[in-house]
């Protein structure tokens, strides 16, 4: 298995810019996601580190060699689309076969690799089998037998679940995830479905417009995004921002939404000008003692827990709090939240200016 780099990573379709000098690096053994909606430049990435578009500009290493220019063949790689992709005239066993038989392996060799891979992913009864009366399940798992065979330096997936449905994906993560670690593969893999990355990635690049929006540990970004981008794609519900104006002057060191103050992290004294205040719901509390309020709107069960959609004077808030907390609509409440937890960001560019990620942290006044 290999350590992947990516350096300053450009790709141009005609005026249409659609990846934007991305640099980052897959460690050696990483399941990494890439993760973004459609149209921010996953894809595009994923099929240039494949060699199946070459960059407009940049670099990228696999395993230390500068491989940008050099076609597919060259790179060692292996390839899991999300339609599969299967030769339909070919039964199960002579699909997983083929990159071996191309490559030359003597017969018993490939006999033996076909049943060892097949024997991993539970479909060593299906080999003689044609592919076209396969299950999804089934036929994703022989895709991935075909790429898994070759043991390449690194494995690339394209959605490869995406054609499956809501409950057998979440199955078929599952055993991808294991099948990874027991292989010790670097496995790079893009994806839109937030949950499917928090899941599954060791690590997680998030992209917007062709840009690097943040790159680094699920939880980490989940926690502490860096955009108010990523703090919205991730979370369900996601971040919650509420919209302040900060007059910071010499003698106060506090801002205030509603009617409460809130105290001003270092790192943002002297900070003016229209900012966010963005916490996660599952950080708002119902707090009776608050003097900050906000109008209960509705609310919506989900076992156990259930989420409570209200007004304040700086914005529309959802808190996830326990089913057994009673709340009336069209009330006012209060609401307080783990100042620990929350982020500032710029709204003029949505970048985060301070979190406990950079050791600045809000607390009530």
């Amino acid at each position: 298995m290999a350590q992947i780099k990516i350096e300053n990573l450009r790709k141009d379709f005609g005026s249409f810019n659609a990846v934007k000098s991305s640099t980052f690096t897959i460690e050696d053994g990483e399941f990494f996601m890439l993760l973004g909606p459609s149209g921010c430049g996953k894809t595009t990435t994923l099929r240039m580190m494949a060699g199946l578009e070459l960059p407009t500009s940049g670099s990228i290493y696999i395993d230390g060699e500068e491989v940008s220019q050099k076609p597919a063949s060259q790179r060692d790689i292996a390839f899991v689309f999300q339609m599969f992709a299967l030769y339909p005239h070919m039964n199960v066993g002579k699909n997983i076969s083929y990159p071996l038989i191309s490559q030359g392996m003597p017969k018993a060799a490939v006999k033996k690799k076909v049943a060892e891979v097949a024997e991993i992913l539970g479909i060593a009864d299906i080999l003689n089998r044609p592919v076209g009366g396969l299950s999804g399940g089934d036929r994703q798992r022989v895709a991935l037998g075909r790429a898994i065979v070759r043991e390449p330096k690194a494995f690339f997936m394209d959605e490869p679940l995406g054609a499956l449905d809501a409950e057998f994906r979440e199955h078929m993560a599952q055993e991808l995830r294991a099948l990874h670690d027991r292989m010790g593969a670097t496995t790079v893999y893009v994806t839109h479905d937030q949950l499917e990355a928090m899941q599954m990635g060791d690590k997680i690049v998030v992209m917007n417009h062709g840009v690097v929006e943040q790159f680094g540990v699920p939880q980490e970004i989940y926690d502490w995004p860096a955009t108010k981008f990523v703090a919205n794609f991730l979370g369900s519900p996601p971040m919650n921002f509420l919209d302040f104006h900060a007059m910071v002057g010499k003698g106060t060191d506090s801002v205030t939404l509603g009617e409460t103050a809130f105290a001003i992290p270092s790192l943002l004294k002297g900070a003016n000008g229209d900012l966010c205040l963005g916490v996660r719901p599952e950080h708002v509390t119902l707090d009776d003692a608050s003097t900050y309020k906000g109008r209960v709107v509705a609310a919506e069960y989900l076992g156990t827990t259930q989420i409570v959609t209200l007004d304040t004077p700086n914005g529309r808030v959802k808190a996830r709090v326990a089913s057994s907390d009673k709340v009336t609509s069209d009330t006012q409440v209060g609401l307080s939240f783990d100042a620990r937890t929350v982020t500032i960001f710029d709204n003029d560019n949505g970048r985060a200016l301070v979190s406990k990620a950079n050791e600045g942290v809000l607390n009530n006044g």
